[in-house]
Formats: structure tokens, sequence, C-alpha cells
């Protein structure tokens, strides 16, 4: 038989929406367990205006879209192992430091590159304006 797990919504469309659900939560989880993000989101905010007022071109938009993907996955990430290390233990354990500091690490590997593109797309149409 094929039955439906308990707890678990029956029909396909409230299944995704079930996944959906979890997924926003998750983010919310995620951006209330990070201070980081408010440094990140004012950041993209500044980018989206300049981009904006640039006018730059729709390849130039990807790159910057893709890059601030990267960046609030990279945090989203980053909050989801500081959960399951706080749920493993409270305790200091090298292991554990070792896992949040590559996360921590992650984050701000993918923020620099984030930066070098960002400066690339919008420093040379700027400086142009200025010039």
């Amino acid at each position: 038989m094929n039955k439906t797990p308990p707890n678990q919504p029956s029909s396909f469309l409230s299944r995704w929406r079930r996944k959906f659900a979890c997924a926003l939560r998750g983010i919310a989880v995620g951006v209330r367990g990070q201070s980081s993000f408010w440094v990140h989101f004012p950041a993209a905010i500044v980018v989206v205006v300049m981009a904006t007022w640039l006018q730059i071109s729709r390849t130039d938009w990807l790159a910057l879209v893709v890059c601030m993907t990267i960046v609030f996955s990279a945090e989203l990430f980053n909050s989801a192992i500081e959960h399951l290390a706080r749920a493993i233990t409270r305790e200091q354990h090298p292991e554990i430091r070792d896992a949040l500091d590559v996360a921590s690490g992650a984050v701000l590997v993918a923020a620099m590159g984030a930066a070098v593109v960002g400066v690339g797309v919008l420093g040379w149409p700027l400086l142009e304006w200025f010039l």
C-alpha cells in the first residue's frame, strides 16, 4: 500500500506548499539568527540602487544577483550549522569550533568574491560618471 505518513499532506500541491512554507520558515529562522544579515541586506540595497542609477547591462545585473544570492545562501548555511552545533552541545568542542569557523570562512569568501564583482561591475561606470 502507498499510504501517506502521518502529518504529511496527501496531495501534490499540499506537499509543495508545505515544502515552501518550511523553506520560508527556515529563511526567517536563519535571518533572525545572524546579525550579519543586517550588514548584507543594506549592502545589497545599496548595490541595487547604484546598479539601477547607473543603468547597468542585463549581464551585469545577473552577475550581481548571483553574487548576492551566494552570499545570502552562505549566511543561511552558516546559520544552519550554528543551530545544529547548539543542538548537539553548548560546551566547547574543537571539532564543532572548526566547523563553525569553516562556515564563517565560507561566508567571508562569498562576501569577498561578491565585493570584487560589485567593484568590477559598478566601479567603472561610477568612475566614468565622476570623470
